[in-house]
């Protein structure tokens, strides 16, 4: 099947096959650029109210309360955008916090395309990812932008230096927690949208 490629603005670039992503792009008549321009203001949203929701609860609370946000608030915010978009919207990365956010085959493609271009100096902020796939005869359009590791507040609860006592209360909410050890700049993860095609 004839694969189509979308450039948006140079940050866009679709790689299926070389990545050996199941699926193939798929002609639609929804225009690739508004089905894009959707999936960057869900991911646009669910992370501006997401570090809204931080900052205010390390304000109030501290690193805890914080990570109290990310355990419980998070995910709410992004079943919200879901259900108002259609789609699926969360958060990945290469080492996750919540197993549920495990990187699918298509995720882990791009998100190690991600940490190749931001180490060969591409901004990891600019970083992004849209593909339209077709998997069992159903035509979505796939879209994942970077999120680089913040100096604040992220390496407070996902950095080098993590005090003690929020490490312990870290493995007691997240056993299998693989999301320390980053340094600002890093590829902490990514936002994934799915939205469904016609």
């Amino acid at each position: 099947m004839r694969r189509n490629w979308v450039a948006l603005l140079g940050q866009v670039a679709l790689i299926g096959m070389a990545f050996g992503i199941a699926g193939a792009v798929a002609q639609t008549s929804v225009p690739v650029d508004d089905q894009v321009k959707a999936a960057r203001a869900i991911a646009m949203e669910l992370g501006g109210k997401l570090k809204g929701e931080l900052t205010a609860a390390m304000a109030s609370g501290g690193p805890v309360q914080a990570l109290g946000v990310c355990k419980t608030v998070a995910p709410a915010i992004a079943a919200d955008l879901a259900s108002s978009s259609g789609g699926k919207v969360g958060r990945t990365a290469l080492k996750v916090r919540n197993p549920a956010n495990a990187a699918d085959a298509f995720e882990k493609a791009v998100l190690l395309r991600f940490v190749e271009d931001a180490a060969k100096g591409a901004d990891p902020s600019k970083l992004e990812h849209a593909e339209i796939v077709e998997t069992e005869g159903r035509r979505s359009m796939r879209y994942m932008k970077a999120i680089p590791m913040a100096a604040a507040p992220c390496a407070t609860c996902h950095g080098t230096a993590i005090a003690p006592d929020l490490l312990q209360t870290i493995r007691e909410f997240y056993p299998a927690d693989e999301a320390v050890g980053f340094e600002a700049g890093d590829i902490r993860g990514a936002f994934t949208i799915e939205l469904p095609l016609p």
